[in-house]
C-alpha cells in the first residue's frame, strides 16, 4: 500500500511539471495557428523615418530583409505573421510653417520605393486590396496635420498619392488642431480643440474616403472630430489613460464615444505611455490595456497599432514586431476567444476601412472642399498672401526684391538701352 501510494505521489509530481509546459505550447499553438489565419494589421511603424534617419532615404544602401539596426526588418515581419502594415510618413514638428509639404513627400516617395521594390511587399489603398494580397500589403498614413500646411487642395493630392490616413496632430499645434502633448512645442499655443478650418479637414476626409487618426490629439481635438465625422475613425497607436493617465492615451468618456462611433483603438505597445513611468513593462502591462477597453468599448473597438521604431522602449518579451504571436498568446491565456482576437488581429480594422469608404461612396454628390483657412491665422514669413501679391517681397537668389516693380524696371531700362545703341 505504501509503495502504491509512492508511486501515485511520484507520478502527480511528474505530470505537475509536464503540465504547464504543455498547457505553454498549447496557448502557443493556438496563437500562431490563429495568426496564421488571420494575418496581423498594424496601425502604424515609424520605419520609414529610421530609413531616413540612418540611410537618408537611399534604400541602394541597405538590405530591409535583414537590417539589424531597427526594430523591423522584411524577416521579422514575416515572424510577427503581419499582413498588413501602415507605414508612417512623419516629418518633424520643427519643419511646420517651413518645408514639412517636401518633407512629407520624400517620405511618401521612399515608403513607396521600397513596396515596389520588394517581393515581400505589396502597395495597396483599398480594404479589398488587403484583402486580396498575398504578400505583407503597404498602406501610408501621414502622422501630424502639419504636414498639410492648411490646405485642403493638398489633403487631396496626399489621397490621390496613396495616403489613406492623416493623424489630426503630432506632438504639436497646428493652426487648426490642438495636439495631447501642446506643451512641447510652442506652435499656435491658443488653439483649442478643432478650429472652423479643423472641422472642414475632417468633413474633406470623410468626403476623400481618408481614415481620421485621432492619436497624439488633444481631448478637445478628439472629441470634436468624433462628434462631426460621419464615417468611423482610428486611434492609430494610443492606450488606456485609465491604465496610464498619459495624456497619449484615450479616456473612458472618449472610448464610449469611439464605441458609438464604430471606430476602433490601435492599442500601442509604446512602454512610456502603457506603464507612467514604472520600471517593469511587461506583455501583462500591455494586456491590462486590452482587457480595460474591452470592458469599456467592446473588443470590436480594438486593434494593434505597435510604433515599432517610433520610440525606444518596449515591453519585455515585444522588442520587435516578430514578437506579436506573443500578445496574443497572453490573451487566450486570459480567456479571449478566437472571434474576438480576429476581430483585434484585422477584421474590426477591416470593417472601419470598409465603412470609411462606404462614406467616400455615399458622398459622390458633395462639392470639393474649397475653404480656405483665415490668412491671418497662418501668417509666418514663408507664407506668400496671393490675395495681396503685388505688395508681396519675394527673394531672388538670396536678394530680398520687389517682384512686380523690379520686373517692370527691367523691362524699361532694357528698351532705354536698345534705343541709345539703336
Amino acid at each position: 500500500m505504501k509503495r502504491n501510494t509512492t508511486k501515485l505521489l511520484w507520478l502527480f509530481m511528474l505530470l505537475s511539471d509536464i503540465m504547464p509546459f504543455s498547457y505553454e505550447k498549447s496557448m502557443r499553438e493556438r496563437a500562431i495557428k490563429l495568426m496564421q489565419d488571420s494575418r496581423l494589421i498594424d496601425g502604424h511603424n515609424d520605419f520609414a523615418l529610421q530609413l531616413r534617419i540612418f540611410y537618408q532615404n537611399r534604400l541602394s544602401r541597405v538590405n530591409l530583409r535583414n537590417l539589424n539596426k531597427t526594430h523591423t526588418n522584411l524577416a521579422k515581419l514575416q515572424a510577427g505573421y503581419v499582413g498588413a502594415q501602415f507605414w508612417s510618413v512623419y516629418v518633424l514638428c520643427s519643419a511646420q510653417n517651413k518645408d514639412a509639404v517636401r518633407l512629407t513627400l520624400e517620405q511618401i516617395d521612399v515608403v513607396k520605393r521600397m513596396c515596389n521594390s520588394y517581393e515581400e511587399l505589396e502597395l495597396v489603398t483599398t480594404s479589398q486590396g488587403i484583402i486580396d494580397s498575398r504578400r505583407i500589403a503597404c498602406l501610408i498614413g501621414i502622422e501630424g496635420g502639419h504636414s498639410i500646411d492648411s490646405s485642403l487642395a493638398t489633403l487631396r493630392m496626399y489621397y490621390d498619392l496613396g495616403v489613406r490616413y492623416l493623424t489630426l496632430t503630432h506632438s504639436c499645434n497646428s493652426p487648426w488642431s490642438e495636439s495631447s502633448s501642446k506643451g512641447i512645442h510652442n506652435f499656435y499655443p491658443h488653439v483649442t480643440g478643432l478650429t472652423a478650418f479643423g472641422k472642414e479637414v475632417v468633413k474633406e476626409m470623410n468626403r476623400l474616403g481618408m481614415l481620421i487618426d485621432l492619436s497624439h490629439t488633444s481631448y478637445s481635438t478628439a472629441k470634436t472630430a468624433l462628434s462631426i465625422s460621419k464615417a468611423p475613425v482610428i486611434f492609430s497607436h494610443s492606450s488606456a489613460f485609465s491604465i496610464c493617465n498619459h495624456s497619449r492615451n484615450v479616456r473612458d468618456d472618449t472610448l464610449r464615444q469611439l464605441k458609438k462611433n464604430k471606430g476602433i483603438i490601435m492599442v500601442t505597445f509604446n512602454a512610456d505611455v502603457l506603464a507612467c513611468g514604472r520600471k517593469v513593462v511587461n506583455i501583462s502591462t500591455l494586456a491590462d490595456h486590452f482587457d480595460h477597453i474591452k470592458k469599456i468599448a467592446g473588443s470590436e473597438s480594438i486593434g494593434i497599432g505597435g510604433d515599432y521604431d517610433g520610440v525606444e522602449r518596449f515591453p519585455e518579451g515585444l522588442e520587435d514586431v516578430s514578437k506579436y504571436p506573443s500578445l496574443i498568446e497572453e490573451l487566450l491565456r486570459r480567456g479571449w476567444n478566437e472571434t474576438e482576437l480576429k476581430g483585434v488581429l484585422r477584421e474590426n480594422f477591416l470593417r472601419v476601412f470598409r465603412e470609411v469608404e462606404n462614406v467616400r461612396n455615399m458622398s459622390r454628390q458633395m462639392d470639393v472642399g474649397e475653404s480656405e483657412i483665415p490668412p491671418q491665422e497662418v501668417q509666418n514669413s514663408c507664407r506668400l498672401d496671393l490675395r495681396n501679391h503685388q505688395l508681396q517681397t519675394t527673394k531672388s537668389f538670396g536678394f530680398p526684391s520687389v517682384a512686380q516693380p523690379f520686373s517692370l524696371t527691367l523691362f524699361l531700362v532694357s528698351c532705354l538701352i536698345l534705343y541709345h545703341e539703336s
